[in-house]
């Protein structure tokens, strides 16, 4: 069932979307050649704490840390651990935050110093599919055509786009109707309404899209160890269209990266 937010409750949400969006910030700054996903991880969780919320992924589902970090093949849910970033690797840090109630969630694929051509152009084309799908959320659209969206443009250019695993509603609970897949058909699916909140979230694989699950019952790579880029946003239909909770301009501000992507979604 699709739990319909009132304006005052996205309020609240944007402010837990925003705790995320400001801790992926801070961690921007740090993430570089030799440091540990688990450094990256107590960071995180300070940070998160220290701005009076709680880790939203830290125990759920047993999940055992702050961040799902997954460098380079890995999909999601990457376990921290105590292994340096290299020079070259990619890594997608997602983060949760609960305050007053409210989740927020969402995720961004870095770059580990310079990388090549090929892999930067992969999470370019990530991230433009990611706003092509945010376009397509608002009232009396479907599910499907946002994931049409996602998968038309990213297919285009020659990725897998990942099936089993999918963005999803967002809220008192992390995972809430409908789920979101990052492929599908125009005009299929559950009809958006005005209050809707979704985490949404293009995985993107340089190869194919089919995966692999590890023995740690967490951890997915793609099943050509190619890379793989993950970016995600928290997004409101409010008035009718979809408006950003979450925002990536922290990141750009610690990157110094100018940019305008965010602009249409704002309220």
């Amino acid at each position: 069932m699709i739990v319909v937010k009132t304006k005052e409750e996205i309020e609240i949400m944007r402010e837990s979307a925003l705790i995320v969006s400001r801790t992926l910030g801070m961690l921007a700054k740090e993430v570089k050649p030799g440091i540990s996903t688990l450094l990256l991880d107590k960071l995180a969780e300070e940070f998160i704490r220290e701005q009076g919320a709680i880790p939203g992924f830290l125990g759920l589902y047993d999940f055992p840390n702050t961040l799902c970090v997954s460098p380079n093949s890995q999909v999601v849910h990457g376990i921290p651990n105590k292994e340096p970033l290299k020079e070259g690797d990619i890594i997608s840090i997602d983060c949760g935050a609960i305050k007053n109630g409210f989740y927020g969630d969402h995720a961004y694929t870095f770059a580990i110093g310079e990388i090549d051509a090929e892999t930067q152009k992969l999470l370019d084309i990530t991230k433009q599919s990611l706003y092509l799908g945010i376009k397509e959320f608002k009232a009396g659209n479907r599910v499907g055509d946002v994931g049409f969206a996602i998968q038309h443009f990213t297919e285009k250019h020659g990725y897998g786009v990942v099936r089993e695993l999918v963005g999803h509603g967002l809220g008192r609970k992390m995972h809430e109707d409908p789920e979101m897949p990052n492929y599908g058909k125009k005009g299929v699916g559950k009809k958006f309404i005005e209050g809707m909140t979704v985490a949404i979230e293009p995985m993107t694989n340089m190869g194919t899209h089919r995966i692999k699950h590890h023995k740690d019952g967490w951890t997915i790579t793609t099943l050509d160890n190619k890379p793989s880029a993950h970016f995600e946003h928290n997004v409101a239909i409010v008035n009718g269209k979809p408006q950003l909770l979450s925002t990536f301009d922290f990141i750009y501000e610690a990157l110094g990266i100018a940019s305008n992507e965010e602009d249409e979604f704002r309220n």
